[in-house]
């Protein structure tokens, strides 16, 4: 035996399959109950009117409670009754089969009664129309009802003498009250079924309609909460892209703040505690320190309002590139506060030919900052500044300087953002940096960058060979 909590089977619609036996016992019983309660009731009724006359004619009345024909009867409804628990797994051999068992009865016994074997065919019929379409069904309703004819016929014929005068013209006699039977006990619960069919019918289909719609509408509410959520999604996104370019451009602008205070202040600062050194021994050198610390001065000035001007929509601003070529100026100025060497190895190409500007600017910018340590952190120390551009391949800017010989003259307490911008420079434009101290105490910076086109001298590749 199955648990009793175990889950129950259910239909093609969703109804149990426990409520459904239920049902078809309910059924099969109330019709046994109606027949029977009939059947014990109207002999009664019928003896406490002796005025009323058999409606079959002439003929016996309603059979005693007990005897022959009255327990056939009984038998033959209980029978019927029983027939209708089979009702939703066969309807039409049900149907046929509760119309043809009162044919046996009238067979052997005839009763007033007979009318009440019509009360489980109207059942029969009833389930049969609401379980099977009308176009597969009207071959059993049809036999039904020629049942239903054929067995009020030969119980009215019996009844009312009619055999008397031959079979034939008995059945014929009898046959419009067995029409009259079969269209009762068969026509009008199909006519009444049908309709009540038709309308749980539209019934579904307007709830099917209905739900559709909810549905259509919930489809129609998810696409908009989708289409939201991906406009949130690009508003996301989108505001994910300015917080990136806003960055990169606060990265830009920091390098560019680094590089141009770190070179022109820390020229200025070693100028400055070289003039309190000479402001009393040497008056005419404090003097030149002096002007060179303005000339510093209106440079890092210059260099901040060009910035300035390129940060802002409402102005127009200068805009200096600085080049390969500019590292000579570069060093002119560095050796106003330090010894720097600058040592230009060319190939057989213009200089920096096939270097492009954003690269010569990462070179310019990397001289400056390293010739802005080596003022801070390497004061007196001899510095030399090398511009290889002799490979074909590749173009190499060196600073290298030896041991400092005098105080360093401090820098940032937060310092290391001048050797983060060089990295940041160099993977930017795909250069290789490489920074570290020397073997005798010194340090060096060292820039390899990648040419973006063959220089225009180097013809080597493309000339042909010629045979000896």
């Amino acid at each position: 035996m199955a648990p009793a909590d175990a889950p129950d089977r259910r239909d093609a619609r969703g109804v149990p399959t426990r409520r459904r036996r239920w049902t078809d016992l309910l059924v099969a019983a109330g019709t046994a109950v109606v027949t029977l309660g009939l059947l014990l009731g109207l002999p009664p009724l019928d003896a406490m009117d002796p005025d009323t006359t058999d409606t079959m004619g002439a003929g016996p009345g309603f059979p005693d409670v007990g005897g022959t024909a009255w327990t056939l009867l009984a038998i033959t409804l209980v029978a019927q009754s029983a027939l209708l628990l089979g009702a939703r797994r066969a309807p039409r051999s049900v149907l046929l089969a509760v119309g043809a068992l009162p044919i046996l009865l009238a067979l052997v016994s005839t009763s007033a009664a007979f009318g009440l074997t019509a009360l489980p065919v109207v059942v029969a019929v009833v389930l049969a129309t609401l379980r099977v379409p009308l176009s597969r069904l009207w071959p059993a309703v049809a036999g039904s009802a020629v049942l239903v004819a054929v067995g009020t016929g030969i119980t009215w014929a019996h009844g009312s003498g009619a055999m008397r005068s031959g079979v034939v013209s008995g059945l014929g006699a009898s046959a419009g009250q067995g029409v009259l039977q079969a269209v009762g006990a068969v026509g009008l619960p199909l006519v009444v079924t049908l309709i009540v069919r038709s309308r749980r019918e539209l019934r579904a289909a307007r709830r099917a309609e209905s739900d559709a719609r909810t549905a259509a509408a919930d489809a129609r509410t998810a696409a908009a909460d989708a289409r939201t959520a991906e406009a949130a999604a690009l508003a996301r996104e989108q505001d994910a892209r300015v917080e990136a370019a806003v960055s990169r451009e606060r990265a830009a602008m920091a390098r560019e703040l680094h590089d141009i205070a770190a070179h022109h202040l820390s020229g200025i600062a070693l100028m400055s505690a070289v003039v309190d050194r000479q402001i009393d021994t040497d008056p005419d050198g404090a003097h030149e320190g002096v002007r060179q610390v303005r000339e510093q001065s209106t440079a890092v000035l210059e260099d901040l309002r060009r910035l300035v001007g390129l940060l802002r929509d409402d102005t127009p601003a200068e805009t200096v590139v600085e080049t390969v070529a500019g590292i000579v100026d570069l060093v002119e100025a560095a050796r106003t506060r330090s010894a720097v060497e600058l040592s230009v190895q060319p190939g057989d190409h213009p200089l920096a030919d096939g270097i492009g500007p954003l690269t010569q600017l990462v070179a310019y910018r990397t001289v400056q900052e390293a010739l802005a340590n080596v003022a801070l952190h390497a004061a007196g120390a001899p510095c030399r500044v090398t511009v290889d551009d002799r490979d074909p391949g590749h173009l190499t800017v060196r600073v290298e300087n030896g041991v400092p010989t005098a105080p360093s003259v401090g820098s940032s307490p937060s310092g290391g953002n001048g050797l983060r911008g060089m990295r940041e420079r160099a993977e930017l434009v795909g250069a290789r940096l490489q920074v570290g101290p020397t073997g005798d105490g010194g340090w060096t910076v060292e820039l390899v960058t990648a040419r973006e086109a063959r220089p225009a001298a180097d013809t080597s590749a493309d000339a042909p060979e010629v045979a000896g």
